[in-house]
């Protein structure tokens, strides 16, 4: 963990001053399925199309070798907590484990390590260090996926099979054969350096790849006592889903049932549980003061999986009993509590913001200014929340839904619309102005940043339904403007973001050189949209997984060379703070007008972003003093 040399992303510096307690060795895991490497692709064409059949080519090839090992996993996450049973040790002896790669040769891949260790004294440059390997991986697991799912619906036929896309198991099987799953080399007791309380996943597999949770199925991950080197279990995390009807779940403390003898149909207890496995290792855990991560699981509708898993933080076994469950059968139950002085538990902040949403004068009564700054212009409320001072001036603007374009940007000669009445598809006029596909999935997500994207206008003949049609239907989420102490303005959402979800558009006045020129005298607020970084180029960088892949250069414009005036008309995305390591990236995209030179500033979100989180934007030029744009010169 502390050799960089070992990390899947060698271009971060790595920390220092790391404290590594080892308290005992640990065994070889089970290895989850593999993919078969992709196969080399050819070299581009000169045709429009060529990027996207490119990329799509990779993925095909990557993905229809590996039918197989996807099967091998279930097409759902069920709430059982059974754990796969332990191999023979001596099947598992060596560290490595062999798959075939293909006829004549074969594929080595390293096992889950034997060593438990507890990482402790993280300096803040250690944090950061580690907190961009867990974002860049997680990034480029959500990226996958959404791109792999993308793939298969192309050609999906639903009268031949129901089975939902599964983009999280081939998002991590590819992960895996790059060397790409964290934390394999020692297995952490504790937190996971990089993952903070709150943190939001919406498959198990995720969890698996960055090391929070090593088990796709099973609430309890553990230490085998086959291999352990006293020969004891030893549990590590368990995930809370509701599952178990015997669970008692208050939040700081936690009742939770072990594993075994449900039926996983009826969610029902038909056999007594036994001391072994998962609940022996629970009960040596306790035994040996060992903390455990918890996650909980909450049903979520806008999830591929019906599920998202936010992490609580750490809690202690303090008690274990035999009991009769409610079915009648004998049940191992452990008392957990949370240890104390640590951050809010991400499920409490979830439903914090769930209620804000629906009552939010009864669950803040103090610091509401206004429950809508945008007066009712956006979709949804825009809340502005001040309990720090006076200062109110947010609600002096005029609130600007989309940017205000010079009149002779429109007159730029356009070349028509597509003609998709039930909605674009791939291969249409609109598909071939953005290289050959659609930008986004069926849900609205983006599949990887582009220099420029164009979304379907008011020549084409396209239902507002068409899936190209995205960014500008405007906000879909809950947001809100706050003032904070360390760092000023602030905007958070109340929903859960997606990764690659559309937030809101960058708005103001475009002004003409000249007139940037008055207004810099006068003193007012400018914003140079040219400044902001290309952090587009990170969503979908598929680089770590295809050694050939090339980042998106079409469809293309001119460098961005006007001004925008936010001195009096503004929206939302001006609030939102400056930062190196943002969760909300610039896409350029047109709809409206077909002048490449000015685009529309839509923010996208580079990461799953958990309510009542900020949100922030590298604005590549920010001010020293408070980390914020320096946007009034």
């Amino acid at each position: 963990m502390s050799s960089n040399s070992n990390s899947p992303f060698p271009n971060a510096e790595p920390p220092t001053n790391l404290t590594l307690v080892t308290p005992k060795s640990e065994p070889v895991d089970e290895n989850p399925p593999q993919f078969q490497p992709p196969a080399a692709s050819p070299p581009p064409s000169a045709d429009v199309y060529s990027e996207f059949n490119r990329i799509s080519e990779l993925f095909r090839r990557a993905f229809n070798q590996t039918e197989g090992a996807a099967s091998a996993l279930p097409d759902s996450h069920p709430d059982s907590r059974a754990i796969v049973l332990v191999p023979d040790p001596q099947t598992q002896a060596s560290d490595v484990v062999v798959v075939p790669e293909a006829p004549g040769g074969s594929k080595k891949y390293p096992t889950r390590s034997s060593e438990l260790v507890r990482v402790t004294d993280l300096k803040p440059n250690d944090q950061s260090y580690f907190r961009d390997l867990i974002r860049r991986a997680r990034m480029l697991f959500d990226s996958l996926s959404v791109f792999a799912v993308s793939e298969e619906e192309k050609n999906f036929d639903p009268t031949v099979n129901n089975r939902k896309p599964r983009g999280d198991l081939k998002a991590s099987a590819l992960m895996r054969q790059s060397g790409l799953w964290m934390n394999r080399d020692k297995r952490v007791v504790g937190d996971i350096p990089g993952i903070s309380i709150g943190d939001v996943f919406f498959f198990r597999m995720e969890m698996c790849v960055v090391g929070l949770h090593g088990q796709p199925q099973a609430g309890i991950d553990y230490v085998p006592a086959a291999h352990s080197s006293n020969g004891e279990p030893i549990a590590t995390s368990v995930i809370v889903s509701g599952g178990y009807e015997d669970d008692e779940d208050s939040g700081d403390v936690l009742v939770y049932t072990g594993h075994g003898g449900q039926d996983k149909n009826l969610h029902k207890q038909v056999v007594h549980q036994k001391l072994e496995s998962g609940n022996l290792a629970m009960e040596r855990s306790m035994n040996y003061g060992i903390e455990v991560r918890v996650i909980r699981g909450f049903r979520y509708g806008g999830s591929a999986s019906g599920k998202v898993y936010v992490y609580d933080g750490l809690y202690r076994i303090v008690d274990t009993w035999f009991d009769v469950g409610k079915a009648g059968f004998g049940v191992f139950k452990f008392k957990l509590v949370r240890i104390e002085n640590q951050p809010d538990m991400g499920s409490v902040v979830m439903k914090f913001a769930e209620s804000l949403r629906t009552r939010p004068l009864e669950v803040r009564p103090q610091g509401y200014v206004t429950l809508d700054l945008s007066k009712k212009k956006e979709n949804f409320p825009v809340y502005f929340y001040n309990d720090v001072d006076g200062d109110h001036s947010p609600v002096y603007f005029e609130y600007l839904v989309t940017t205000v374009f010079p009149p002779y940007v429109y007159s730029v000669g356009g070349s028509g619309g597509c003609e998709c009445v039930d909605g674009c598809r791939y291969g249409c006029f609109c598909a071939m102005k953005n290289g050959g596909e659609i930008a986004y999935n069926s849900h609205g997500i983006l599949l990887r940043g582009k220099p420029l994207i164009f979304e379907c206008g008011p020549h084409c003949r396209c239902p507002p339904t068409c899936r190209n049609r995205v960014s500008q239907k405007g906000v879909r989420n809950r947001l809100e403007v706050f003032r904070s102490r360390e760092t000023g303005w602030g905007v958070r959402s109340l929903d859960l973001i997606q990764a690659g979800s559309f937030i809101c558009e960058y708005t103001g006045v475009v002004l003409t050189h000249e007139q940037a020129r008055l207004f810099t005298m006068n003193g007012d607020c400018l914003v140079y949209p040219g400044r902001f970084g290309h952090r587009w180029k990170e969503w979908g960088d598929l680089s770590q997984i295809f050694s050939d892949y090339v980042c998106p250069s079409y469809p293309s414009g001119p460098p961005l060379d006007f001004a925008m005036d936010v001195s009096r008309m503004r929206n939302v995305a001006c609030y939102m703070s400056n930062s190196s390591s943002p969760n909300v990236f610039v896409q350029h995209v047109l709809y409206d007008h077909n002048n490449v030179s000015f685009p529309h500033l839509m923010l996208f979100a580079m990461e799953n972003i958990p309510p009542m989180r900020e949100l922030s934007l590298d604005y590549g030029v920010a001010d020293e003093w408070n980390g914020k744009l320096a946007i009034c010169h």
